[in-house]
């Protein structure tokens, strides 16, 4: 998720570096600093607090006196109190410290229960005071590169559907009702496209502005304007679905789309999560991009020049592409009309195979594709296995059905 404005330069920055490291043959391993032992009981403590939900504790595990820190700690603790937690922890990955002073770089790591299969792993860097034996929290920030929390936007808002769970800031609970009902009409839809066992279930996040979905994802705003929802995870997960994964709502651009639009979008990216764990680096965005779309078009009736005008209006004019779409062609920062046609290209490649060849072997087909280990003969093996086909002979047939289809 997203981005954080400059760190500012704390006492910790000329902090002596404890190097937690095994010893040389024959001396045995290091001993282990007392220290980062204590820090990790601390955040043992602090994380106990936030799962039983003890706003007192919380604020205990932080530096006495600290007025602002407290204030601010506590909001944070408050926005949190709507999201269902299964699991809240702290694993101490480094500390440097000296004289009662301390930084921690640490990985929190929550589970949202009932969706989260795993837990998610977020990093964070926590500044720490000792006094009287006891360490305290002076600053908990994201760590380097890493994206903000929703929570950490405003107060969170949870609305559970039968097959999704929305949280969102900023937000009246209504637009979140309208948005659970909306993707649990999505999960059944992917699932009657998508065979393969995934959870079944959705998280939403619904940030206040394109600005703060720009946080949660860590990137700039300025390339998801005009980017209804995206969703973020790890590929290859777990092979019931990547827990990281959440569909994050463009607030601005969702609303401005009619129900059939936003019943294409939900559905896009519900099926971003039940092929999680069957993409890999060896997917290319036009087969994972493309055939969302063909599981969101699927079934509604669309003809392929309804559902591709940009490319149509291409084809018509005799620019009919040489190639399927580059991951580069993918980019929301180029332009809008050109990413519109890799999208209805790899979506219309998608439809080529499930009509050629019949859809048992176009999901038969992107499973080949994700197991390769890298990009490189991916699509070549999988064509030859799953399709009885060539790279080349695959893309004059593409090319062919472009004519035929939009011409």
């Amino acid at each position: 998720m997203a981005s954080h404005g400059r760190a500012q330069r704390t006492a910790g920055t000329a902090l002596a570096v404890l190097v937690l490291v095994g010893g040389c043959g024959g001396i045995g391993p290091a001993p282990v600093d007392p220290a980062v032992e204590e820090i990790q009981q601390a955040l043992d403590v602090r994380a106990a607090a936030v799962l039983g939900h003890d706003r007192a504790g919380y604020l205990a595990s932080l530096e006495p006196g600290a007025t602002a820190l407290r204030a601010a700690q506590g909001e944070e603790f408050d926005n949190l109190a709507d999201v269902p937690l299964h699991s809240w922890g702290y694993r101490v990955k480094g500390v440097r410290h000296q004289d009662g002073r301390a930084v921690a770089d640490t990985e929190l790591r929550y589970r949202i229960a009932g969706y989260d299969s795993a837990p998610m792993t977020v990093s964070r860097t926590l500044e720490l005071s000792e006094r009287d034996g006891r360490w305290y929290v002076t600053a908990d920030r994201a760590g380097s590169g890493a994206p903000q929390q929703l929570w950490q936007q405003g107060d969170v808002e949870a609305v559970r559907g039968s097959h999704s769970l929305v949280l969102g800031v900023g937000q009246d609970e209504k637009r979140l009702r309208e948005l659970a009902a909306a993707t649990d009409r999505a999960v059944p839809a992917v699932s009657g496209a998508w065979p393969s066992k995934w959870a079944g279930r959705v998280v939403v996040l619904v940030p206040d502005s394109v600005e703060a979905m720009g946080r949660l994802l860590g990137t700039p705003a300025a390339g998801y304007r005009g980017i209804a929802a995206v969703t973020t995870g790890e590929t290859g997960g777990a092979k019931d679905g990547s827990p990281a994964d959440r569909v994050v709502v463009n607030p601005e651009a969702y609303g401005l789309l009619g129900e059939f639009g936003q019943r294409v979008v939900l559905t896009h990216e519900t099926t971003h999560v039940a092929t999680r764990a069957h993409t890999s680096a060896a997917t290319p965005m036009w087969l994972s991009e493309g055939f969302a779309d063909w599981v969101a078009y699927r079934g509604t009736g669309r003809t392929a020049a309804e559902a591709a005008p940009e490319l149509q209006e291409a084809v018509r004019a005799g620019d009919v592409p040489d190639a399927l779409p580059t991951d580069r062609d993918f980019s929301f920062d180029g332009d809008a009309d050109a990413l519109a046609r890799a999208y209805e290209g790899g979506r219309l490649a998608c439809d080529m195979i499930a009509g050629r060849w019949g859809e048992a072997k176009l999901t038969a087909f992107y499973r080949s594709v994700g197991e390769g280990p890298r990009r490189e003969g991916a699509i070549e093996r999988a064509l030859g296995e799953e399709l009885g086909t060539t790279p080349e002979a695959f893309t004059a047939m593409w090319r062919d059905f472009l004519r035929e289809q939009l011409g």
